[in-house]
């Protein structure tokens, strides 16, 4: 009987899992170009992300915008005069799926700029789920090398609203940064009753031309 109920429980965790991310997804492509809204508790923020800058990257954050990934979304790691993190989703399911499908590496093509964006990553074939925001011009991390990886391909640039991206509360420093396994485990139950400050990107979608 325990078997039994064992292998109902993953039946139903997978069946959930699939109706909140499909493989199919992974494999479209995004234009040369495009624009993207991420409305915040900040207020709006648009982003014009390029491919050539990327391709596998660009490629994973139009999929990720595509499918409405970036509802609810913390805001997590604000580093004064450094970056804005943010991608830990407040579903586990969800955050796993694409967590453990990673893109192929890079070289960095554009320089982190202030106001650029790109994806975080702890090593090779790492960049999933997680972007962050340069505050300021960070140019160490274009060849920063460490785990088999150098540097961090830029996928984006923030070109309107830059004055709500200052905004983010960042009392937290980044304490935060290394709570991520907490953050991914309990979710935004956990954020708001131990770090009410924390700001949230509340809904992301691609801008028509």
């Amino acid at each position: 009987m325990k078997r039994i109920l064992v292998l109902a429980t993953v039946i139903l965790i997978s069946s959930c899992a699939t109706k909140k991310f499909k493989e199919k997804w992974l494999k479209k492509e995004a234009p040369a170009t495009f624009k993207a809204r991420f409305e915040t508790t900040k207020g709006n923020f648009d982003i014009d992300a390029v491919r050539e800058w990327s391709p596998n990257g660009v490629d994973r954050l139009y999929q990720l915008i595509k499918n409405e990934y970036y509802q609810d979304v913390a805001i997590f790691r604000v580093v004064p005069n450094f970056v804005a993190q943010f991608g830990i989703h407040n579903d586990t399911l969800i955050n796993n799926a694409w967590q453990k499908r990673g893109i192929e590496d890079e070289p960095v093509i554009k320089k982190n700029d202030s106001m650029t964006i790109s994806f975080a990553r702890v090593g090779v074939k790492t960049r999933s789920n997680q972007l962050f925001i340069n505050l300021k011009e960070n140019y160490r991390l274009d060849k920063l090398a460490y785990s088999g990886v150098t540097g961090f391909p830029v996928v984006a640039k923030v070109i309107a609203g830059q004055e709500n991206v200052l905004k983010f509360y960042d009392g937290y420093g980044d304490n935060l940064g290394r709570k991520q396994g907490q953050i991914a485990k309990q979710g935004n139950e956990y954020l708001r009753k131990e770090y009410p400050k924390v700001d949230y990107i509340l809904k992301a979608y691609i801008l028509k031309e």
